[in-house]
C-alpha cells in the first residue's frame, strides 16, 4: 500500500538567462541553482535547495521522501519505540502543513532541534519514551529566557509531548507534571509630554543629513499618533495611507483591519517622504521584514540615547518603541475613549488584551474609584 502513496522528489535545474544550457532543466553540471518538485494532496510544491551542486540536491530530496514516508507509516516499529529526533521530525512536519509563519516555524526549530534534542543526546536519551520529568525540569533549568519567553517555550513544550501522546509514542505525557512559569505583565508606560518633546528634541542631532532626520521624524510621528506597533509601521504601503488621511491596514501580527484618522501635518509628512521604494514609506523592500525592524529599533534606540531621558534620581530611563503606543493608547483612555474602540484601534483581536494591559487607565474607572474613596472620608 505505501508503495502507491509514496511521493517522488524531483531535482530540476533553474538556469540563469547566461547559462549555455537552459533549455534543458535536467542539466546537472551547470553551475545554476538546483531545485525541488514534487506532488502532494493534490498540489504542487517547488522549493530552492539553495546549492548548485546536484548531488546536494538530490540528497535533500531523499530527505523530503524519506520524511514522507515516516508519516505515513505513523508509528515506528513497535521493538523499538519512536526515537526523540524522529518524534521531533513529525512535529515539525506538522506545524508546518499549518501554514505557520516562517518566523514561528524558526522557532519552534531552534526549540525542539537546536535545544531540547542537543539537551537530551547529552544525556544518551534516543528513544521518546525514555525522556523523564526530571531530566525536562533540568532541561528547563537550563533556559536563559525571561519569564514571558520561557511561558511561551514550556507552552510550545508541552504541546509536543501531546501531539507524541496522541500518536501513542508515548503512554504516558512527562510534561504533566511541569510546574507553571509566572510571568508577571510589564505595566504599560507612555511617554509623558516632557518626555516626548526631548526625543522630538533629538532629532535635530540625529543622523548626518537632513534626509536621515527627516525620515526618523516620521517614524517617531506615525508611532505616537498612529498607535501602530513598529513592524505595521515600517512595512507600511503608500496605498494604505487615503487621500481622506486615514489608514487602512491589517495588523501583521492579528490579521485584525484597522482604521486609524491621521493628523493632516502627519499625512503630508509621509506623502513627502522620500524613499527607496516607492511601494513603502520605510522599508526598502529588500530582504527579510524582520531584518528591516531590526534596523529601525537600532535606530530609534540611538536616538533615545540622544534624548538623555532620566528618571527623577537623575539614573538613566530605559525607553523602547513601543512605548509611542502606549502612550496613544493612554491618552485616548484619558480622554474618555472606551477601552472597547481602543482595542479596535490597536487591532487587538480580544478587548482582553487590552484590558490586560490598560484597565488601570481606562478614565471611566478610575472617575469612579475616585468618588468611591470620596464616599469614605
Amino acid at each position: 500500500m505505501l508503495r502507491f502513496l509514496r511521493m517522488t522528489v524531483h531535482v530540476f535545474t533553474r538556469h540563469s538567462r547566461t547559462c549555455t544550457h537552459k533549455k534543458d532543466r535536467a542539466w546537472k553540471k551547470c553551475n545554476c541553482t538546483k531545485w525541488l518538485m514534487w506532488h502532494l494532496t493534490g498540489k504542487m510544491y517547488r522549493r530552492s535547495t539553495k546549492s548548485r551542486d546536484w548531488n546536494v540536491a538530490a540528497k535533500l530530496a531523499r530527505q523530503i521522501e524519506e520524511k514522507h514516508e515516516r508519516a505515513l507509516l505513523g508509528t515506528p516499529a513497535p521493538d523499538d519505540g519512536a526515537t526523540l529526533e524522529g518524534a521531533i521530525s513529525l512535529f515539525l512536519m506538522d506545524r508546518e502543513s499549518q501554514h505557520l509563519k516562517s518566523s514561528t516555524l524558526r522557532k519552534l526549530e531552534t526549540i525542539f532541534k537546536k535545544q531540547m534534542l542537543t539537551w537530551f543526546h547529552d544525556l544518551d536519551v534516543r528513544l521518546l519514551r525514555d525522556v523523564t520529568l526530571p531530566q525536562l525540569i533540568a532541561w528547563r533549568g537550563s533556559w536563559s529566557d525571561g519569564p514571558l519567553a520561557a511561558k511561551k517555550k514550556q507552552e510550545r513544550v508541552r504541546g509536543f509531548f501531546w501531539f507524541a501522546f496522541r500518536n501513542k509514542w508515548i503512554t504516558d505525557n512527562p510534561a504533566l507534571g511541569l510546574s507553571k512559569i509566572k510571568a508577571d505583565i510589564r505595566p504599560a508606560v507612555p511617554f509623558s509630554p516632557t518626555e516626548f518633546a526631548a526625543i522630538v528634541s533629538a532629532i535635530d542631532s540625529f543622523g548626518k543629513t537632513d534626509a536621515q532626520r527627516a525620515r526618523i521624524r516620521a517614524m517617531v510621528m506615525l508611532l505616537r499618533y498612529s498607535g501602530l506597533a513598529i513592524r505595521d509601521a515600517v512595512c507600511l504601503e503608500r496605498h494604505q495611507l487615503g487621500d481622506d488621511d486615514r489608514l487602512l491596514l491589517r495588523r501583521a501580527k492579528t490579521g485584525i483591519a484597522v482604521s486609524i484618522p491621521l493628523r493632516p501635518e502627519l499625512a503630508d509628512m509621509l506623502r513627502t517622504l522620500q524613499s527607496d521604494n516607492q511601494r513603502f514609506f520605510f522599508w526598502s523592500g529588500n530582504g527579510l521584514p524582520k531584518s528591516a525592524v531590526s534596523d529601525w529599533q537600532r535606530a530609534l534606540r540611538r536616538l533615545f540615547t540622544l534624548a538623555d531621558i532620566k528618571h527623577a534620581d537623575e539614573k538613566p530611563k530605559r525607553c523602547h518603541p513601543h512605548q509611542f503606543r502606549h502612550t496613544f493608547s493612554i491618552e485616548l483612555l484619558r480622554a474618555g475613549v472606551s477601552i472597547e474602540d481602543v482595542a479596535r484601534l490597536l487591532g487587538h483581536s480580544s478587548v482582553r488584551t487590552t484590558e490586560k494591559y490598560y484597565a488601570a487607565w481606562v478614565q471611566s474607572r478610575a472617575d469612579a474609584l475616585e468618588s468611591a474613596v470620596r464616599k469614605t472620608w
